[in-house]
């Protein structure tokens, strides 16, 4: 939620469908994805039958992709469904499962959402379509956009940015793009880069401007409201909403409405105007409980729990904060995060499987005809050896091949890929994840040249990796100029959280050296660097490539403790000090507010303690404080 100092909660419902209808936008006559009126209309057309026949695929599809309501949504998306696959189909397939997995995610059903969009990208697939490939990427990102998992939601928009990019032909493709771009800042605002984010709103808002999409700006307004606000600049932020507002309003967008009426209700309590703020909650908890939007619904009793905190009514604040809690966990409940993981671990690491199954079909095709003319031109003998000399060749290849797949996964999910083609999410009960940042990147970024910036942050995190490979931990990968790492994911020991620290201390005293150093040709950072430990979810991710991830709530926390640490100090949550405490000297920073997740306790690590309670067993234990 919004932190008390703040103003604005930005709108991820309402992020996630101005996604998806910038997308499906041009697949119909109609402008705007809401128009009530319209979908009433043909509703009573396709109902009452007073259609000819060879029109009903096209009144379906309409129904399909313009109906307001989501239930109504998937009965007419079954029903075209089936005539779908009698057509054998597959375009409307793909409309299909889209608009399906829209459906099920406005009602915050995950798991379905996500079960329609992979099988929407396997028709993408098949149909060598990279635009709808690109649209399949930008839904599943939205999912967890909606479930607040920022860092998976990256890869996944880049991917939808680099198709629509090469795909700029047209007002409609330039408008995809925009969006993709847009929600791309938007997700960097709710990882605290509010530079990053301002850059990316801005170029989408000047395209949409240029073709005059009222929708999609309207939005664009309040994203940059929420940037606004994490910058201080809360007159340019409160002028943004009231922009967005009637726009919203008019075409309907019910879960937007809901968003931004809490974001006015933040702003009468920041300015003390309990009766405003109360009345602006309460109106979206009966708009958000009349359509059913779960996320909204427990957005808006957190938004009164906090109103009649402030007023001193702890009793009916306490009710109120007890409804959060009930429908915020529906939403992100860990079996959901588990059951989409292993949807998309399966989608993803089919498509590798297909792309080497296909290779392995033309080296096969290829050695065959190579053996051919060996039986014609050359003696058994000379067979013979050639034959050794080949697969003394596969053998190495071979040992290169494990060599990089080690270098990708950790050895126990490289070994789970090659055995059985696929890897399942697992869940750990224990990771301490460490994410570091480096402080005013932006400035320097503006003041250095490309190769020098490039050169800097792979100067780094090459040392970094150095650090991380010496304690056996896991690096996950990096985004920007952050980097993400983990212990407890290959080996399952009370000691990973130490190595952590150590590790944070050995690139903490790294940076600092350099900071202080006499080379011009590399940029003098500081950095943040926060850590957290608490269950997660890991699995195999990626199309092009494989590449390692986790998510769960605990990487968010260690993304808000880095966010939250100071330059040059090692930021800690609660978890993670009730494990470290009797081995490194902590300073408790008291509860801060943090964003979405309220108020947390928070410990600066000052370095190790010289007698520690419980010394731990490798005998290498330092720390270089």
């Amino acid at each position: 939620m919004s932190q008390k100092r703040g103003i604005i909660r930005t709108h991820i419902s309402s992020f996630s469908k101005k996604m998806i209808y910038g997308f499906f936008i041009f697949l119909s006559t109609c402008v705007f994805g809401q128009d009530q009126t319209l979908a009433d209309s043909l509703e009573t057309i396709y109902v009452t039958g007073d259609f000819e026949e060879e029109k009903r695929l096209g009144i379906l599809t309409d129904l399909t992709i313009k109906h307001p309501v989501s239930a109504a949504k998937i009965k007419y998306s079954n029903e075209l469904l089936a005539l779908a696959k009698e057509m054998d189909s597959s375009q409307y397939l793909f409309v299909v499962y889209l608009e399906k997995g829209n459906a099920y995610s406005a009602l915050g059903e995950y798991p379905e959402a996500i079960e329609n969009f992979l099988n929407a990208g396997d028709i993408a697939l098949q149909r060598g379509d990279s635009t709808q490939l690109a649209m399949m990427y930008g839904s599943v990102a939205n999912i967890y956009l909606h479930m607040g998992n920022y860092q998976t939601c990256i890869p996944f928009y880049k991917k939808s940015i680099a198709i629509l990019k090469n795909n700029m032909q047209q007002e409609r493709d330039s408008i995809k793009f925009a969006v993709s771009l847009e929600n791309l800042g938007y997700t960097y605002s709710k990882l605290n880069k509010p530079d990053s984010a301002l850059i990316l709103l801005n170029k989408s808002g000047e395209l949409f401007r240029k073709f005059n999409d009222t929708i999609h700006l309207a939005f664009n307004q309040l994203n940059k409201g929420e940037v606004y606000t994490q910058k201080k600049e809360y007159k340019k932020a409160e002028k943004s909403i009231n922009l967005a507002f009637p726009v919203i309003e008019k075409y309907g967008y019910y879960d937007a409405m809901c968003q931004t009426l809490i974001d006015i209700s933040e702003i009468y309590l920041v300015k003390n105007e309990m009766e405003r703020a109360s009345e602006s909650a309460y109106k979206s908890l009966e708009q958000a409980m009349e359509h059913n939007l779960k996320s909204e619904i427990s957005q808006a009793n957190l938004q009164l729990s906090k109103i009649y905190e402030q007023t001193g009514n702890d009793k009916q604040a306490m009710v109120f904060y007890k409804n959060h809690i009930i429908y915020r966990d529906s939403v992100t409940n860990l079996s959901s995060v588990q059951e989409i993981a292993n949807m998309r671990t399966d989608f993803e690491v089919a498509q590798k499987q297909t792309e080497i199954d296909l290779k392995q079909s033309e080296v096969e095709l290829l050695n065959q005809q190579k053996s051919n003319l060996r039986i014609l031109a050359f003696s058994m003998i000379a067979l013979l050896g050639l034959t050794g000399f080949y697969f003394r060749n596969i053998r190495r290849a071979k040992r290169r091949s494990d060599d990089l797949l080690l270098n990708i996964l950790p050895s126990s999910t490289a070994q789970e890929l090659k055995e059985n083609g696929k890897v399942k999410a697992k869940k750990f009960d224990e990771v301490t994840v460490m994410f570091t940042d480096f402080q005013a990147f932006t400035r320097y970024s503006e003041n250095l040249s490309p190769e020098v910036l490039v050169k800097s942050v792979d100067f780094f995190f090459s040392k970094f990796d150095e650090i991380i490979d010496k304690y056996e931990l896991e690096k996950i990968k990096t985004i920007g100029d952050a980097y993400m790492c983990a212990g407890g994911l290959t080996h399952v020991s009370k000691d990973e959280v130490i190595k952590i620290l150590q590790a944070a201390f050995e690139i903490k005293k790294f940076v600092e050296k350099m900071r202080h150093s006499s080379d011009d040709n590399i940029a003098h950072f500081n950095i943040r660097i926060g850590i957290n430990t608490g269950p997660v979810v890991a699995g195999v991710v990626g199309t092009k490539k494989f590449a390692y991830d986790i998510w769960g709530d605990t990487v968010n926390i260690a993304s808000r403790m880095e966010s939250n640490s100071d330059a040059g100090r090692i930021n800690v949550s609660e978890n993670t000090y009730q494990l470290i405490r009797d081995h490194f000297d902590c300073e408790y920073r008291g509860e801060i507010d943090v964003k979405n997740k309220g108020m947390m306790k928070m410990y600066f690590v000052n370095g190790a303690k010289k007698n520690p309670q419980n010394p731990v067993k490798d005998k290498s234990f330092k720390v270089l404080c």
